[in-house]
């Protein structure tokens, strides 16, 4: 099985040390993430995950906006993984999830000395006290922790679009009761690898825990955004597993139900005590 010591760099891809500063250190928590075209929220995300983390390593998978300035200006970022070439091929996609993140993995372990990972997406926003949380976990016994996700939805009286210039915490009143439990945190030991069939989840984290919550914006930054959302779903996915559902939800951007037609609730104990694990 391929792991993440033997993921090799392709001609269109290159290693870019940023903050040289942050190698070459021992570090407790650090960040990984693969992006493309987030120059919208990435400054906020990296102001709001390098709060938590010691450093951050990510891919960035040939974006055409300013995403990889801002990921080298960031103080926060060690290292950028680059594709100059993006793949739009439907199996090269699917593929694509576990490579990318097997080779930060692999690259965060060669230049970086580290506890704990998390692997985070652009549009996710971990609430609470991520870095405290961890440190509790770290005398236990558990070698990984799974975060709820949540997904906020524009509704009629809050659909405006984001803006840069803004927190994307919080942004959205309304999100839906479905709940996805997802590994985000782990232990830095070998055996936790990503493999060709993975994809946000490495492999090899044995005992897992579970908490904290997450906002996830991926469908509530706009109604453009919500459409492109679609369309990308529709192109670069199996169609009978994903681009079916996106095909149906064009047009449909504004929510008085969650997608799984759900009532939506605030953010609070109210939306956590009718959450329905997916």
């Amino acid at each position: 099985m391929p792991g993440t010591s033997s993921w090799q760099l392709r001609d269109g891809e290159q290693i870019i040390a940023c903050n040289t500063s942050l190698l070459g250190h021992k570090h407790f928590l650090i960040g990984i993430t693969r992006v493309r075209n987030e120059a919208l929220i990435l400054r906020d995300t990296l102001d709001y995950v390098g709060k938590h983390v010691d450093a951050i390593v990510a891919y960035d998978d040939a974006s055409t906006d300013r995403t990889l300035e801002i990921l080298g200006g960031h103080p926060k970022v060690a290292l950028i993984v680059t594709n100059r070439s993006w793949e739009a091929d439907i199996e090269a996609r699917r593929i694509a999830e576990g490579r990318h993140r097997g080779l930060l993995l692999q690259t965060a372990r060669e230049q970086l000395q580290f506890d704990w990972i998390f692997c985070f997406d652009a549009d996710e926003r971990v609430t609470g006290d991520l870095r405290g949380f961890i440190e509790g976990t770290h005398s236990s016994d558990y070698d990984g922790v799974r975060v709820q996700l949540f997904d906020a939805y524009m509704t009629p009286g809050d659909h405006a679009p984001y803006q840069a210039d803004r927190e994307l915490l919080g942004f959205r009143r309304f999100f839906g009761p479905e709940r996805r439990d997802i590994l985000m945190l782990w232990r830095n030991r070998l055996e936790v690898i990503f493999a060709k069939h993975h994809a946000r989840e490495p492999g090899g984290v044995e005992r897992v825990g579970t908490g904290l919550y997450c906002q996830h914006y991926g469908k509530s930054l706009s109604v453009d955004h919500w459409e492109e959302t679609c369309e990308y779903y529709m192109r670069h996915f199996p169609f009978d597993t994903y681009g079916r559902k996106w095909r149906d939800r064009k047009g449909r951007a504004i929510h008085t139900q969650s997608d799984f037609m759900r009532p939506l609730y605030e953010w609070g104990d109210t939306l956590f005590a009718n959450a329905v694990k997916m």
